[in-house]
Order: structure tokens, then sequence, then C-alpha cells
């Protein structure tokens, strides 16, 4: 359907979504406890397990889609809603941060880094969207799921060492520009939504 899909500007809106540079101070914070090495192995395993969801949504997202009934260019334009809700909240995080989402544990098995940090709501939500929207170009979609995850696995991975580097007022800094792109990316896939109903009447 979708002749213009591009794997590396879908997997850039996926890594915006996903927002690891959101998710260092919160990773830090729950692994808090656990020792240097034992917290690698940890941050792989939860981000395997948070593809394995992902992948799931991908797959299943457009049978899922179609049983409710819901045309392309009305979940495009949900679609682009979405994401402006996600870009505002990364810009104006509110008192509590992106930090206070999540409580404490020692060692978390599944929850909170898998899902919901990694295969959070407004990420499946984004994978049922676009699997929808380009049903004919899942493979691609499913490269730019990986490459967008690789990418956020290694700065999940390299959080202690970001951390050190950026401070907090750093990171915060990167995810209120992570915020204002997918801003600028909503507004376009909202018009692009628009433009599609108005050829179809």
């Amino acid at each position: 359907m979708n002749a213009d899909f591009s794997i590396v500007s879908t997997a850039i809106l996926l890594f915006f979504v996903i927002d690891p540079f959101g998710a260092v101070p919160v990773i830090l914070t729950i692994l808090k406890d656990v020792e240097m090495q034992r917290k690698k192995i940890v941050i792989i395993r939860e981000m395997l397990f948070g593809l394995g969801i992902l992948m799931l949504f991908l797959f299943g997202g457009e049978l899922f889609l179609n049983i409710f009934h819901l045309e392309t260019e009305s979940v495009r334009i949900a679609g682009a809603v979405i994401f402006f809700v996600i870009g505002i909240k990364m810009i104006f995080p509110g008192e509590e941060g992106s930090s206070g989402l999540y409580g404490t544990s020692k060692e978390p098995f599944m929850v909170p880094i898998a899902m919901p940090l990694i295969a959070g709501p407004s990420t499946l939500a984004t994978l049922l969207v676009l699997s929808k929207s380009n049903s004919d170009s899942i493979g691609k979609l499913f490269i730019a799921l990986l490459l967008a995850w690789f990418i956020s696995a290694l700065i999940m991975y390299l959080s202690p060492m970001l951390y050190k580097l950026l401070r907090e007022k750093g990171l915060s800094a990167l995810e209120r520009l992570m915020g204002m792109l997918l801003l600028m990316m909503s507004v376009q896939m909202f018009i692009d939504g628009i433009r599609g109903l108005i050829h179809t009447f």
C-alpha cells in the first residue's frame, strides 16, 4: 500500500516512542542494588523480553485491528494523536518526571523494564498503527523495529556510563528534543491521514 515506506524514518519514530534516554534514570534506580556484572545481564535479558512482546504486537497487530474493522486512515489519524500526546509529555514531563512512574526492585523480571519501559502502551499502540497503515511492508517494518530496538538496547546497556557523562539535565534535554521532533512527525502523520480521507470521498 505504501510505496514510500522508509525503514530509517520508521526506526527513528519507534526510537523516539521507546525513549531510551528517558528510561536511563529509571533503569539505574531499579537496578541500584544489583552488582555491575549482574546488572548488564539483567538489562540484556529484559531487552530480549521486550523485543518478544513488540514482535507479538507487530505481527498480530493487523489482525487485532481488523477484528474492530478499523480503516487505515482513521488508524493513522489516531496514531498522530497518540504521538502528539507522547511528544507533549516528553517536553513537559510533570513534577514527578519519568522516573517517578516506577517503583524500585532488587532484580526485576519482565516488569518494569521489559514492560512498560521497552514495550509500553505507547510503543505497542504505535506498532498497531504502523502494522495497519503499512500492511504490505511488514518485513521492512520488522527491520525498522529491530533497528530502533537495537539502538535503544545499546543506550540502556550503557546507561551507567551515559548517566555519568550527561547527568540528569543532559538526559532531560535529549528527551525534550526527541519530544519536539516527535510532535513534528505527529503533525505530518495527521496531515497525511486527512489527505487520505479527502481522496476517498
